[in-house]
């Protein structure tokens, strides 16, 4: 299980370095500190299930914060063309 964190992490390293050179750099910071955290995590090692619980922790932040931005942070058309 080890080895899949540090496989997210090589991949959150990607879109990091990705994010970067497309010039969004809050986003490109956000996937830095998770390719450190699952890096970290890739080192632990845990058991199979403390990593699946962290995992799902991980999950349950991901989908709160990206609803609450969603829900009430993103101005509905911004970004669109006319």
């Amino acid at each position: 299980m080890d080895k899949v964190y540090k496989t997210l992490g090589f991949w959150t390293a990607i879109f990091a370095v990705m994010f970067y050179v497309g010039g969004m750099d809050i986003v490109a910071f956000i996937f830095v500190a998770q390719t450190g955290f699952f890096i970290l995590l890739g080192y632990l090692n845990l058991t199979e299930r403390m990593y699946m619980y962290i995992f799902a922790a991980y999950l349950v932040i991901c989908f709160v914060g990206f609803t609450y931005y969603s829900t009430f942070l993103l101005e509905p058309g911004f970004g669109m063309h006319k």
